[in-house]
């Protein structure tokens, strides 16, 4: 009997074994089946400090989310270098791999794309892309550059792309070149050249292409999964919108000038308020923009001189000598303000021209308009008294009453004025009383006429 139930309680817990390992082995398969999820962003833009941000802190969720990879899909024509250097730190200490891919057809990673693509754990292009053109730009140096600067940044941007080519075990010599020779390739030139891992045409080949495939991380080889896998893109928010939008070296240069507007508005015609807040706060974004990008600032001297200029033409008779130089001051300031930006964040001659002509125009209106009213007679207040003729209440000598402008004023006068007679007022006192002539003498003629 004893030895039945023995073997009934053993039954028992082999069942019971057999079931707990069976459903240990559907719960793995169920998490095995669960396709990956792999964060994403979209960048077709120019790589300044504001795309440069919203990267890495979508780089740092996926983290922190322990997502199956990171997908960055590029198309640039290059960047800041400060904000290049800041993006590539992100991706090398990325937990999770990170896979860079130039797409659609057509896109490229140019300059500072180029060194990001290189970066990645997995450098993916589309046919029809291309890679390369990282020579560097100088950026934010006064004066021209002597042959020895521009070797050191030469150099510096070599041992750089090396560098990165070396951690990513691709072809140094090639990625060399991008810089020393600003050599471009296609995709399959790149692919080639071992710059990138592989081709793919849209993102479900890639994510099938890019299955169990290896990455190196503390030392230890680790596997990909990305096959079926679901990518979560992330897009900017509205004031990263903002913030990106006026960093375009057009927005800031039309802010800055629309503020300056703004500004001489303003302070030529005290109390508008509304010009002048605009102006405050067009000025403000101009600076904001200004931070990130490699702007000369003669130039912006020039332009804050050229509002100089302008507001004394208001105050000075100069035969429009001031304005002249304001415009001049205002031309030259807009050619300097982005002589150090890379070419493709460089102001046009066309856009330079339309807006110095249209601002100065509106410039010229303005001071028009100032002058026109300055020379207007005073209507009202003590100066508007100042000539008006009126009848004495009183007999006037050293004091008296006079009726003038549908008012009665105390009033004194140097000469006698006889009551009813016809007076024409020559100043207001600081006690608001009127000195009065008699018209009918010679000075009272002088001063009604």
């Amino acid at each position: 009997m004893m030895i039945r139930t023995f073997r009934k309680c053993l039954f028992s817990r082999w069942v019971c074994l057999i079931l707990l390992a069976g459903g240990i082995m559907i719960g793995y398969g169920v998490a095995w089946a669960e396709p990956p999820r792999l964060g994403a962003v979209r960048v077709a833009a120019v790589i300044n400090p504001t795309v440069a941000d919203f990267v890495v802190a979508q780089l740092t969720e996926a983290n922190r989310e322990q997502r199956a990879a990171f997908l960055l899909e590029l198309d640039t024509p290059g960047g800041l270098d400060s904000a290049m250097r800041s993006l590539i730190q992100g991706i090398l200490g990325s937990e999770i791999p990170v896979i860079v891919y130039v797409h659609p057809g057509g896109a490229r990673a140019a300059s500072a794309g180029a060194l990001i693509t290189l970066a990645a754990d997995f450098a993916v292009m589309s046919p029809g892309t291309n890679i390369g053109a990282a020579h560097p730009v100088a950026l934010g140096l006064g004066g021209e550059q002597s042959e020895t600067m521009r070797a050191k940044v030469v150099e510096d941007a070599v041992a750089y792309i090396r560098s990165i080519a070396r951690q990513r075990d691709r072809d140094v010599d090639a990625a060399e070149a991008m810089v020393r020779e600003s050599r471009s390739f296609s995709a399959e030139e790149a692919l080639d050249r071992g710059l990138v891992d592989l081709l793919a045409a849209d993102t479900a080949e890639l994510l099938a292409k890019l299955d169990g495939a290896t990455y190196e991380r503390r030392g230890e080889s680790r596997l990909l999964r990305s096959a079926g896998g679901s990518l979560l893109l992330a897009r900017m928010g509205w004031r990263q919108q903002v913030l990106n939008a006026i960093s375009q070296p057009t927005v800031a240069y039309l802010l800055l000038m629309l503020g300056l507007l703004g500004i001489f508005f303003e302070i030529s015609q005290p109390g508008a308020i509304f010009p002048g807040a605009v102006g405050a706060i067009a000025l403000l974004l101009a600076f904001f923009a200004f931070q990130t990008l490699p702007v000369n600032y003669v130039g912006v001297l020039f332009i804050l001189l050229a509002l100089v200029l302008f507001l004394l033409e208001v105050a000075v008779t100069s035969y429009g000598l001031l304005t002249v130089g304001g415009i001049v001051a205002m031309t030259f300031g807009s050619l300097m303000l982005g002589e150090y930006f890379p070419p493709f964040l460089r102001l046009s001659l066309s856009l330079i021209a339309g807006t110095v002509a249209v601002f100065s125009g509106l410039f010229l209106i303005i001071v028009f308009f100032v002058f026109r009213t300055q020379k207007r007679p005073f209507f009202s207040g003590a100066e508007g008294m100042v000539g008006k003729l009126g009848e004495a209440l009183t007999d006037i000598h050293q004091e008296g009453q006079v009726f003038v402008h549908g008012e009665s004023w105390r009033a004194f006068s140097a000469l006698p004025v006889a009551r009813g007679e016809t007076v024409v007022v020559v100043r207001v006192d600081d006690c608001l009383r009127l000195e009065v002539r008699p018209v009918s003498s010679p000075s009272g003629q002088d001063s009604s006429a």
